[in-house]
């Protein structure tokens, strides 16, 4: 409800529905999501330089809510002849220009402030990702993939256990 409350929602999309860091969302560029003819690419590929461990990753535009969520944003961004400027951030700050990693962890942290919920980080999307992919019955090496974790062991530590599935399972 917020003046960026578009932006903030599409920050909470892209983490709980790609499972991205803070660094990678703060580097995204439009280039990164759209092509030359203005389209949404389905598959997006983030440089060595855009993530951590300098560990090239790949993420799909496939999920429903994001892409709503993500065209709402882009067409907010596009200019009067509706174009977008491709080479400018994604996600922009108060001032139009572009977050620190560090300012968008601080942001998370403010967004989850102001509806209650206490503890939560920018890595808490990123955990809840993990968590449904392998409930799901994604791999933990296509997660380990999907996530760019070095380390499978990496990889386990985001996935929470369920007290329902485990009943199931016994």
């Amino acid at each position: 409800l917020s003046r960026h409350g578009l932006r903030n929602t599409l920050l909470l999309h892209l983490s709980f529905y790609l499972g991205l860091r803070s660094k990678e969302m703060a580097s995204l560029l439009v280039s990164d999501l759209v092509d030359v003819n203005g389209d949404l690419k389905e598959e997006v590929t983030l440089t060595r330089d855009q993530t951590k461990g300098k560990k090239q990753r790949r993420f799909y535009l496939t999920n429903k809510n994001l892409l709503k969520v993500l065209n709402q944003y882009l067409d907010t961004r596009r200019t009067e002849d509706g174009k977008l400027h491709l080479n400018q951030v994604l996600i922009t700050n108060q001032m139009s220009g572009k977050f620190s990693p560090n300012s968008l962890q601080q942001l998370f942290h403010r967004i989850y402030k102001s509806v209650g919920i206490i503890g939560a980080s920018s890595h808490s999307g990123r955990r809840h990702y993990a968590t449904k992919m392998a409930e799901g019955g994604v791999s933990i090496t296509n997660l380990q993939t999907l996530m760019g974790h070095q380390n499978i062991s990496t990889t386990s530590l985001y996935i929470d256990e369920n007290p329902k599935i485990l009943g199931k399972i016994t």
